[in-house]
């Protein structure tokens, strides 16, 4: 599908829902700095897709952090999204990340289950083997699916929806994330982003009541397009 809006990448659309993959470095709601959203972005694009006056509506469902790239369901109607975040709250919605870590995980496979303390102060969170007051139950199962000379691929599927669950997890079994300085990568990348993409989702369609499956292509990199190539194929859109 063409584009009206370059920036982002339409994935699947109806009369109910808008998903996006969305690029790294992009935040998905509006911040203090006053950059351009994912939010902002995708409203443009409706309303010069569809000639619409005035506002539009577009619900945000769900966020993933600034510096991570992959797929973002956005509704279209208020229906939609109050039928959308009913099903993340349930934990009804499958999600499915792809990590690129510096350091092979402990098992090729496993369950991480931690408690997460956040700090508002510095934006970063904890994670603890016991439950400390103001701490949060956080769980995922990983997967290592490829490697290269340097580096580790594991998918990713968490269980609940913490701050910077993924990363925080990952760096606790000493597994940082390839460029996530903040939580232990031995340096940045380049461009300041992460190599943590939300690859996939499938859930029911709020309205229509149909599965929906969709997988995200890759950042343009040569890392993420080499381990894309040596890595399982995905389902795209059914």
């Amino acid at each position: 599908m063409d584009n009206i809006v370059p920036a982002i990448k339409i994935l699947y659309e109806d009369n109910h829902l808008l998903i996006v993959n969305k690029p790294a470095g992009i935040p998905v709601q509006p911040g203090k700095d006053g950059d351009e959203a994912l939010e902002f972005l995708a409203k443009k694009y409706l309303k010069e897709k569809y000639q619409k006056p005035g506002n539009v509506f577009l619900g945000v469902s769900h966020r993933i952090d600034r510096p991570v790239s992959g797929i973002v369901i956005l509704a279209k109607t208020s229906k939609a999204l109050a039928r959308i975040n009913e099903m993340f709250k349930n934990r009804t919605v499958e999600k499915t990340y792809w990590a690129v870590v510096e350091n092979p995980p402990p098992d090729a496979e496993g369950y991480l289950l931690h408690w997460l303390k956040k700090d508002e102060k510095i934006n970063k969170s904890r994670a603890y083997d016991k439950e400390l007051p103001g701490s949060l139950r956080s769980e995922l199962h990983y997967k290592l699916i490829s490697k290269s000379e340097h580096y580790y691929l594991l998918e990713v599927c968490p269980a609940t929806g913490r701050h910077h669950q993924i990363r925080v997890q990952l760096s606790a079994i000493g597994c940082p994330i390839k460029g996530d300085i903040k939580y232990g990568a031995r340096r940045t990348n380049p461009n300041g982003n992460i190599h943590l993409h939300a690859r996939a989702v499938s859930f029911l369609h709020p309205v229509r009541k149909q599965k929906v499956t969709i997988t995200a292509p890759v950042p343009d990199d040569p890392l993420w397009q080499y381990f894309e190539k040596t890595s399982p194929a995905a389902e795209t859109i059914s």
